[in-house]
């Protein structure tokens, strides 16, 4: 068995001559959107001793098995948006656990704990192939300089991304951040058509290809999507785009849940092609200002007469139920495809807890109205959604999450105080594959140096 360091801490210089000192940045010299988020990433007693920026794929993987040689715990990240989702990252001693006495290992403990490892640097996009529908760049690029890229050659990524102006392509793939338009174009999984990592051990490895049809690494490529970068780093992606629809149009029908309901059920059975149908809270209604009660937002983009026909039929099976139906003009309709993620995430208060949910379907227009929430939000095709807490116990969190799974559901706890966290399971799941879940996290992280206790396992 490998022999430790009894050094005191590791030092920084390095790190410094493999990514030179501009890629490495203390903690204390970071941006406050920075520090705010790290805040509630890390548990208590655990801090960022600094961040890494490596400018190339090698720099990373360099980084990484240094990591890996001086047992060093590891954040990874992109921009940071996401950083402090999920659980609480704790500084633990590796697997297998250290030898000689040492009272703690030396993880920088001199510095301050774990270093943050940022793709941040890694934007450049890799290939875009107009006519294969294909996109491949690095996984740092931001998704907003992504979609300017594509919109130029007629194209978009479709999905909906929470803080789509600071998300960045690998952030999206780990968190399975998909938003409204998962109910035409599915999960961020099925847009996937490959991707590059970098392993626990510092080892570059490839996943897919570039290409509609190659299905090579296909179970890979989904064991990252979602896993909260425990397994690897990802630093290239490959994604399927499609061509920009000629036309767009947004209905807002609110009303009687009864009717809501009814209105709901016959939209999703009926042959109309929604890009998004998301049910709200009656209270994120009256702070968007579309009306009373609870709502259901529908979104068609298609040509110009489709999209027209399609509103046409809507807004009759609304009025006959007796909903209140509008439909957005173009420029109302980009505010609030804009305003609706920015409400239900926004980071205005410290103590603002936001939650993933899911529910089966047929379940969420009740469950939009029983639940006890300022903001909810959920995708009626598929029961997902998103719930905000301005201030919330524990308990009450758990009573909620006690509701979703008598649903059908799950409840997750994504942003939170720290105190909030420790008091819970923020995942809360109890099914069969949590011993699955631990053989793969060893395969991948034996050491478990990435993102400890962040995941599930």
């Amino acid at each position: 068995m490998k022999s430790f360091s009894t050094r005191n801490y590791v030092s920084t210089q390095e790190l410094e001559s493999i990514v030179g000192t501009s890629g490495i940045c203390q903690q204390q010299d970071t941006e406050a959107f920075w520090q705010e988020r790290v805040e509630k990433a890390v548990a208590p007693g655990t801090s960022i001793a600094c961040t890494v920026y490596p400018n190339t794929q090698e720099e990373l993987a360099a980084v990484i098995a240094w990591a890996r040689q001086n047992r060093c715990a590891v954040l990874p990240c992109g921009s940071g948006s996401k950083i402090d989702w999920g659980g609480l990252v704790k500084l633990e001693p590796p697997n297998p656990p250290y030898q000689g006495g040492l009272s703690e290992p030396p993880f920088l403990r001199g510095a301050g704990g774990i270093f943050a490892v940022s793709t941040a640097r890694l934007n450049r996009l890799v290939e875009h192939a107009v006519g294969d529908l294909t996109v491949t760049a690095e996984a740092g690029m931001m998704f907003a300089d992504l979609q300017e890229i594509l919109g130029k050659a007629g194209q978009f990524l479709p999905i909906d991304p929470a803080y789509p102006q600071q998300a960045t392509l690998g952030g999206i793939i780990s968190t399975a951040d998909t938003g409204s338009l998962r109910h035409r174009y599915r999960g961020v999984r099925d847009l996937l058509l490959g991707m590059t990592f970098v392993r626990s051990d510092g080892k570059i490895a490839v996943a897919g290809g570039r290409v509609v049809k190659n299905v090579a690494g296909y179970d890979l490529m989904k064991l990252f999507t979602g896993a909260y970068g425990t397994l690897g780093i990802i630093s290239q992606v490959t994604f399927r785009v499609y061509p920009l629809p000629e036309s767009s149009g947004t209905l807002i029908l609110t009303g009687e849940t009864n009717a809501l309901a009814e209105a709901t059920q016959i939209l999703l059975s009926s042959a109309l092609t929604p890009t998004a149908v998301d049910l709200l809270s009656p209270q994120l209604v009256e702070k968007l200002s579309l009306g009373k009660g609870s709502g259901l937002v529908v979104r068609f983009q298609s040509i110009a007469e489709s999209v027209k026909q399609q509103s046409a039929r809507l807004l009759e099976v609304a009025e006959k139920l007796g909903l209140q139906g509008t439909s957005c003009g173009e420029n109302d309709e980009h505010q609030l495809w804009q305003r609706l993620p920015e409400t239900v995430w926004n980071y205005s208060t410290k103590s603002a807890i936001i939650c993933k949910i899911g529910i089966r379907p047929s379940e969420a227009v009740k469950a939009i109205n029983e639940l006890p929430v300022q903001d909810a939000l959920i995708h009626a095709g598929s029961g997902l959604g998103v719930l905000r807490f301005e201030t919330a116990t524990a308990e009450t969190l758990l009573q909620v999450r006690r509701g979703c799974e008598a649903k059908g559901g799950f409840l997750t706890v994504l942003v939170a105080p720290a105190d909030i966290k420790q008091e819970l399971d923020v995942w809360g799941y109890t099914g069969s594959a949590i011993d699955l879940m631990r053989r793969i996290k060893q395969e991948f992280d034996p050491e478990n140096i990435l993102n400890c206790d962040r995941f599930l396992v």
